[in-house]
């Protein structure tokens, strides 16, 4: 029986559910599922400029697992360029620092249920209303 996978630490969700190819209908494109963990590893080292090192710790993870998750994201980030597929976030085994909500009417990013407050253009009052993304795994 193999060990059970341990959930890697993130500090925050992405603002967005993925991504989609320029110029291309949504129905014409397959997509590609990007685990949470795979989008924060890139996030840490390609936009944060961490070492895999110190990305590796942040994550609670050993270095040589980072290095399988960060080079998993950037195969399937790659063929989603190349192939003109789409690029779906979600998922994985993961475990968020703090409680996180999306809204699924506007989508807005919410950290914390007692942080919900009524957005502009959106008719959000109640608590039902959000997606609560530590439980979406």
């Amino acid at each position: 029986m193999s060990r059970p996978f341990k959930n890697r630490k993130i500090c925050n969700p992405p603002m967005m559910n993925g991504f989609k190819p320029f110029g291309m209908p949504f129905c014409e494109t397959g997509s590609i599922n990007l685990q949470y963990d795979e989008y924060e590893s890139l996030k840490l080292v390609n936009y944060q400029n961490l070492s895999q090192e110190i990305a590796a710790e942040k994550m609670e993870v050993s270095r040589p697992t980072f290095t399988r998750v960060y080079n998993n994201a950037l195969k399937k980030v790659t063929k989603a360029l190349v192939e003109c597929l789409s690029i779906e976030i979600e998922g994985g085994n993961v475990e968020f620092e703090k409680d996180w909500y999306k809204c699924k009417k506007c989508f807005k990013l919410i950290e914390g249920i007692e942080n919900h407050k009524k957005c502009n253009n959106c008719t959000t009052y109640n608590n039902n209303e959000l997606t609560n993304l530590n439980q979406t795994k």
